[in-house]
C-alpha cells in the first residue's frame, strides 16, 4: 500500500503563549510556571517540527515507486528515498526538556520514544539513500535493496506510532492552554486582532480534525467551517483598525487559502465528487497531491502555511 504524506503530517504551532494566572496563585508564580511548561513543549514540538515532515516524506517517496512487497529490481523507475536532518539536537533538547519540570511521565515516555525512533532512522534513510543514489542495485541484483525494505518499514511504523502518541499528547495541553489564552486575552484586551489570530489557529486545526476523521461527518465539517470563514472575516476586519496591530497581507493571504481548500473538500464530501484519473495520479506521486484541489493534501500544505505564517510572526 502506498503512503501518502497527507495521512501522517499536521503541523503544530510552536510557539505557546503563557496561560492565564490561576487566581489562588501569585500572578509572577503563575506566569514562570507557564512559561517553564511552554519551554518543555517547544522542545519536543521543535522535534516534530523539524523532523517529521521529511521523515514521512521519505515514507511517501520510498512506496511511490515500492510495492507492499518491497523493490524487485525490475521497477521502471526507482527513486530511492530522503533522508532526514540531524537528530542530535532533538535528542539533546528532548533530555533538557524530560528534566524540567513540571513532569508528566506519560509525555515524557512519549518524547524518549520518539527520539529513540527517530535516531533509529535517520542512519537507516542514510544507508538506503546511499544505496539508491549509487545506484549498487544494478550491482547486487537489488539483493540490498530487498534486505533493507523490511527493515525500513519496521523504522517507518514505530517512528509513525512514536510521532503520534508524542503529538497527542502535547495537542491535549496545547489545546487546553490555547483556550484559556484566548479568555485572558478577551479578559485583558477584548476582541482585536490578537484574539482573532489566536481563535483563528484553534479553529484551522479544530477544522482539519474534521476534515481528516476516519468517517467524515459533514454536519461537523460544515460547523467547523462556518466559525472559521467568520473567524477569517473578523480577524481580517480587526487588523489595523482604530490603532490596532496591523497583520501581514501573507497571513491573511494563508487564512484564505486554506478556508477555500477546505469548502472545495467539504464540496467533495457533500457532492460525492470522485477525483479523476489524473486527480489520482498525481495523489499517488510523491509530493504531488497538493496540487490537485479539494484534496487532502492540498489542505495539508496550506494548513501547514498557515502555521507557518503564524509561527514566523502573525501571533502578537
Amino acid at each position: 500500500m502506498r503512503r501518502t504524506a497527507f495521512l501522517a503530517i499536521a503541523t503544530i504551532v510552536l510557539a505557546l503563549g503563557p496561560a492565564a494566572a490561576q487566581q489562588d496563585q501569585p500572578a509572577s508564580s503563575a506566569n514562570a510556571a507557564s512559561a517553564q511548561l511552554t519551554q518543555k513543549l517547544n522542545a519536543y514540538v521543535g522535534c516534530i517540527n523539524r523532523l517529521s515532515a521529511r521523515s514521512f516524506e521519505s515514507r511517501e517517496r520510498y512506496f511511490s515507486w515500492v510495492g507492499k512487497n518491497g523493490p524487485t529490481g525490475k521497477e521502471r523507475i526507482i527513486y530511492g528515498t530522503y533522508t532526514i536532518y540531524d537528530t542530535a539536537d532533538c535528542n539533546k533538547d528532548v533530555a533538557a526538556a524530560n528534566a524540567m519540570d513540571p513532569h508528566d511521565a506519560e509525555l515524557e515516555a512519549a518524547a524518549n520514544a520518539y527520539v529513540t525512533a527517530v535516531t533509529a532512522l535517520e542512519p537507516l534513510l542514510k544507508e538506503a539513500d546511499d544505496y539508491y543514489s549509487q545506484e549498487n542495485y544494478k550491482d547486487d541484483k537489488m539483493a540490498k535493496g530487498k534486505a533493507l525494505h523490511p527493515r525500513l518499514v519496521a523504522a517507518w511504523d514505530a517512528f509513525a506510532n512514536a510521532d503520534k502518541a508524542l503529538r497527542g499528547g502535547v495537542d491535549v495541553i496545547n489545546d487546553k492552554r490555547a483556550v484559556e489564552q484566548l479568555a485572558a486575552i478577551e479578559a485583558s484586551e477584548g476582541r482585536k486582532s490578537h484574539y482573532y489570530v489566536e481563535a483563528l489557529m484553534i479553529q484551522a486545526k479544530r477544522l482539519v480534525r474534521a476534515q481528516q476523521a476516519d468517517k467524515p461527518d459533514l454536519d461537523a465539517i460544515t460547523r467547523a467551517l462556518n466559525e472559521y470563514e467568520a473567524t477569517v472575516k473578523a480577524t481580517e476586519e480587526a487588523s489595523g483598525k482604530d490603532g490596532d496591530a496591523k497583520l501581514g497581507s501573507m497571513f491573511i493571504g494563508s487564512a484564505k487559502s486554506f478556508l477555500t481548500t477546505s469548502k472545495q473538500l467539504m464540496r467533495r464530501v457533500r457532492d460525492k465528487v470522485p477525483y479523476s484519473s489524473g486527480e489520482k495520479m498525481m495523489m499517488s506521486n510523491a509530493g504531488a497531491g497538493w496540487m490537485v484541489e479539494g484534496s487532502p493534501a492540498r489542505l495539508m500544505r496550506d494548513y501547514n502555511q498557515l502555521v507557518d505564517g503564524y509561527n514566523r510572526g502573525a501571533r502578537i
